[in-house]
């Protein structure tokens, strides 16, 4: 279902999620998100997220009128010209497509556990600050079959724009744990018997080939500019790094993710 209504303005309060495109964070506490781009938002349609509205020209209207029609809910959907659009959101769209929706009830990680066919794979997360890049772990986990992403309380949301943009809609086909305590997350993990394995270069440690990831797994990636934190670092069974030569520090997080998840996927036969 759809309500459709052609504007010259960004100036009623439905509108400003749209008018304050730079300030996701605030959009998180309203327990939205936007989506840019047409697959995207041709995702988010075919997802089961609550859509609350879409921001198009004429053209997206048309082509996406019947997943709007299809779908539970009313849509409000808000008609614009190209060039408009352009100058309300103040800059240039490549598509000129942008839609809000509802950020959905997190997972809890009981329930993440329950569902998860054995040997389960998890990707935890923490001081991740760069919303791209975490968009492209989400995308990397979803690509490699990770059945849950754990996001430690030092991290940004994967709810932000430029990481639902970045993960290419993966976001809506991956439950998400917001942990408090990502410390505590990990201990009972372990107990749980699921081991943690640090993406992390130590001393002596071991490197990604000589992992055994036959059984269930969690896999911690640290920040871009200071790796895990000593405290999750410590909460770990163990470390494991990607060789690299003495004159290359290390891989941005998200090709370390895809090269970690791709090794686990190959040891488990799906590589």
């Amino acid at each position: 279902m759809l309500q459709i209504q052609s504007i010259t303005a960004l100036d009623t309060p439905e509108l400003q999620p749209y008018a304050t495109l730079r300030r996701s964070q605030e959009h998180e506490q309203q327990g939205i998100f936007v989506a840019e781009s047409e697959k995207v938002v041709r995702r988010l349609l075919h997802s089961p997220f609550t859509v609350v509205s879409l921001l198009v020209d004429d053209r997206w209207l048309a082509e996406f009128r019947p997943l709007m029609e299809a779908r539970p809910e009313l849509i409000q959907v808000y008609l614009a010209p190209k060039a408009l659009l352009e100058s309300l959101v103040g800059f240039t769209m490549f598509q000129g497509v942008l839609a809000v929706a509802k950020i959905p009830v997190l997972a809890d990680l009981d329930t993440v556990l329950a569902g998860a066919a054995k040997p389960r794979l998890l990707v935890a997360v923490d001081k991740i600050g760069n919303a791209e890049n975490l968009g492209t772990v989400v995308r990397n986990c979803v690509a490699f079959g990770t059945q849950g992403l754990i996001v430690g309380e030092t991290s940004s949301s994967p709810f932000l724009r430029r990481a639902v943009r970045n993960s290419m809609g993966a976001i809506f086909d991956l439950p998400v744990v917001q942990a408090r305590n990502l410390v505590a997350t990990l201990l009972e993990l372990r107990r749980q018997g699921i081991r943690c394995v640090a993406a992390h270069p130590a001393p002596g440690g071991r490197t990604l080939a000589q992992t055994d990831f036959s059984g269930d797994a969690c896999v911690i990636f640290g920040s871009e500019g200071h790796g895990i934190s000593p405290a999750v670092l410590a909460a770990c069974d163990e470390a494991v790094a990607i060789p690299m030569p003495p004159h290359v520090d290390s891989l941005n997080v998200a090709a370390a993710a895809a090269v970690f998840l791709y090794e686990v996927c190959r040891q488990r036969g799906r590589g």
